[in-house]
């Protein structure tokens, strides 16, 4: 075989930027305000858009006072069902797989509060917000529907994003025949909604049949497209630039009818035009988690070993679409049991369509199983740890496939560890502090799975040795910019300060959907493969060329470090990238890249990350308040590209945890439908002082399945123990057991 065979990217050894702890390079732009969202765009001759809500959860229209709107000076249009332009697709329709129906004037029915039912359009903010005003609606109102006793539950299609209603593994009549304990219990999880720092917003500017569309966006490339659909235009005619979100959560990955009468407005009357929506419209429109009532039936033997798992949720949704609650499939994957069986029913109520929300399924669903689990091991007299050990699953309980990787017994043992759980009395109310305050201490499982999707990228290598990296990825807090950008500098062999990283905007290499946890893994993945696609281009350059000190050097590969590849048999020889490209005549080199799972690897194991949350809280014993002073937290997710930020990650997703275990809930009025807590006074979230010491543990993992990186993802696993450990907690101080989030003080003064 001869030495001047091309290089594969399999020949070429990579150093590494992963695994350091840098800091967000987009940290300055942020914090100074040079960083520009979406609503910070203000394109020449813009119009103000403001949209006019409903304020009854289910009727109709009868009439707007548009005359009154048009002639407040400075209106320029008000758009109503009435004039409403075309669209080339049906709004109740679903424009492909993972879209909702949208209102967007296409009648005078009202679906729920907060409905779009009206588009003001003027010059400045002022006056649109005025017009809106003054179009003073009148209904007819129905009797809306909202809470669980509202209507009769009904079997979905799917739930999720496509998953199974019912699943069954095992015989679960048998199982629970074979218990000799036996529980049975009911949690209640409420509505929440996203509340990202940054609202939705929009600006929207046509060139002929061209559109650009500033907007904050989870999955770049494919709401391009869908934005096409909409409007009738080729998807390669819709420039979607997102470079910063406020925040997502899952609410910015799904259109949602605003955009599109914002966009309408702006075909419409030949002008840019901006919409932003107020922290209030932000509840019914754009998505939220929807409420869950659940029915935990477990069965155990003399040795505290599951031999029953079942799991039974209703979920609210919309009643007019389906987004349904998938809860019970927390009890598929995690607890070693011969029978487990999840049912999911949903319940229409006169609401907005829920959405995928920070974990959707798993946290509603951890939070009932893990309090459910703790009272299964006070059935059978066991430590709540212990008995999770008792029933750790060594494979797969759902599909009984190996695990990828699975460090879950590393992350009980150094969670409690470092939490001193060994200390902990079995019984409940034996522990208080120097005020007389009731402590207590619980824990809670964590469990996420780690999707991968499928992404694109580009890389560039420039004759002055630095390089630009290209992917459509987004960056809604979690400090994609950064990350990707070491994973970048890694497949090329440079240091992180000589790539350039550009993404974030739809005429870049798709970079897929940041959700799910799978960002880093889905878009890492493109850039890493671009990278290395570059340098073996390069490497091919190098020993093919007689001049270059890397001649012939084809069977024994390279590495390649700092700008230079070396001789992997001979590291005397090497040559810097700027020679290389400087003697073939090239004033730069492209690579490109595409992730995606191997289909084998998937088919053959199945693929979660794992954790530990242990938490401490002291409760008033006259006044029931309460307050969590302590939380410990142990992840095991795969291969770390920066701790810095995974740690955050995880921080955030343990404060969460505590926001659904105390503080977080939507409330409507059951008569009208109404938000009664539609801002940031009434929704409630932790601030500084409800955030005790936090400590995230990070427990090494190799996973040489999950993807080439071996990255699983942090986002969301933070939730999924943190909720039970708490109310584990509450119960462990008090002795009483609240069936109902967020936990109140009624709920455990007896």
């Amino acid at each position: 075989m001869p030495d001047t065979i091309p290089l594969s990217p399999a020949h070429v050894r990579y150093g590494s930027n992963s695994g350091q702890p840098l800091t967000r390079r987009d940290g300055i732009l942020k914090v100074t305000g040079a960083a520009t969202y979406a609503a910070d765009n203000h394109p020449k001759g813009l119009l103000h858009a403001v949209v006019a809500v409903s304020t009854i959860a289910r009727g109709r229209v009868s009439f707007l006072d548009v005359a009154a709107a048009k002639t407040h000076p400075g209106v320029v249009e008000v758009i109503t069902p009435a004039n409403r332009p075309p669209l080339a697709l049906d709004p109740d329709g679903k424009v492909g797989f993972f879209a909702f129906r949208i209102e967007v004037l296409q009648n005078d029915r009202v679906r729920y509060a907060n409905q779009p039912i009206a588009l003001v359009v003027a010059e400045t903010l002022e006056a649109a917000t005025e017009g809106a005003r003054l179009l003073a609606p009148v209904y007819e109102a129905e009797p809306a529907r909202i809470g669980f006793d509202s209507g009769t539950p009904y079997v979905p299609p799917v739930v999720g994003i496509g998953g199974a209603t019912d699943v069954s593994v095992g015989d679960i009549a048998s199982g629970h025949a074979a218990a000799t304990h036996h529980i049975e219990t009911v949690y209640e999880t409420p509505i929440q909604y996203h509340n990202a720092m940054e609202p939705h917003a929009l600006v929207a500017e046509w060139d002929g049949d061209r559109l650009t569309i500033d907007t904050p966006n989870q999955a770049i490339v494919m709401s391009r497209g869908a934005f096409a659909a909409y409007f009738g235009i080729p998807a390669e005619n819709v420039l979607l630039r997102s470079p910063f979100l406020g925040g997502g959560f899952g609410s910015k990955a799904i259109l949602a009818g605003p955009q599109i009468l914002g966009i309408l407005a702006a075909r419409m009357l030949d002008r840019p035009v901006k919409v932003v929506l107020t922290r209030a419209q932000m509840v019914g429109p754009v998505g939220h988690r929807g409420a869950t009532r659940q029915t935990l039936r477990l069965g155990t033997d003399d040795s505290g070993r599951l031999t029953a798992l079942e799991h039974n949720a209703i979920s609210t949704t919309s009643s007019f679409d389906e987004f349904i609650e998938p809860a019970a499939n927390a009890s598929h994957n995690l607890y070693a049991s011969p029978a487990i069986l999840t049912r999911h029913r949903a319940l229409r109520v006169d609401t907005g369509t829920p959405g995928p929300m920070r974990a959707p399924g798993e946290a509603s669903g951890s939070a009932a199983l893990e309090c459910a689990i703790d009272e299964a091991a006070l059935a059978c007299g066991l430590d709540p740890l212990e008995f999770r050990l008792r029933n750790y699953a060594e494979v797969d309980p759902a599909s009984g496939k190996p695990f990828s990787s699975k460090a879950l017994r590393e992350c009980y043992a150094q969670g409690a560890a470092h939490f001193g759980w060994a200390g902990r009395p079995l019984a409940p109310r034996q522990m208080r502090d120097a005020d007389g305050c009731l402590v207590g201490w619980g824990m809670g499982s964590a469990m996420f799975a780690c999707p991968m999707f499928q992404a694109q990228a580009r890389a560039t290598l420039r004759s002055d040795g630095t390089a630009l990296v290209e992917t459509a990825a987004a960056d809604m807090g979690q400090g994609a910019w950064t990350a990707l950008a070491q994973i970048a500098a890694d497949g090329l062999g440079l240091d992180i300060g000589q790539v350039e990283f550009r993404a974030g905007s739809s005429d870049l290499p798709d970079g897929g959907i940041a959700g799910g946890s799978g960002h880093t893994a889905t878009a890492g993945g493109a850039v890493f493969s671009a990278g290395r696609d570059t340098i073996a281009r390069l490497a091919e350059l190098a020993t093919t060329d007689p001049a270059s000190p890397l001649f012939g050097a084809g069977n024994a590969g390279v590495e390649v470090r700092n700008g230079r590849l070396y001789r992997n048999d001979d590291d005397s020889r090497s040559d810097s990238y700027a020679d290389i490209l400087a003697r073939a005549g090239l004033s730069e080199l492209e690579g490109n890249g595409k992730a995606a799972r191997d289909p084998a690897d998937a088919a053959s194991h199945a693929m979660f990350s794992h954790g530990a949350v242990f938490a401490e809280v002291k409760v008033d014993p006259d006044l029931g308040q309460m307050r969590v002073t302590r939380l410990v937290g142990a992840f095991a997710a795969g291969r770390i590209i920066n701790p810095h930020l995974a740690r955050s990650q995880l921080y955030g997703g343990m404060i969460w945890g505590l926001s659904f275990a105390l503080h977080e809930e939507a409330v409507h009025d059951r008569r009208t439908g109404r938000s009664m807590n539609a801002d940031l006074a009434g929704y409630h979230v932790p601030v500084n002082a409800d955030v005790p010491s936090l400590e995230a543990l990070m427990i090494h993992e190799d996973d040489p399945y999950v993807n080439a990186l071996g990255i699983k993802g942090v986002g969301e696993i933070g939730i999924t123990g943190t909720v039970g450990a708490i109310a584990n907690a509450i119960w462990h101080a008090t002795g009483v057991r609240a069936h109902r989030f967020p936990i109140r003080i009624e709920d455990i003064l007896v």
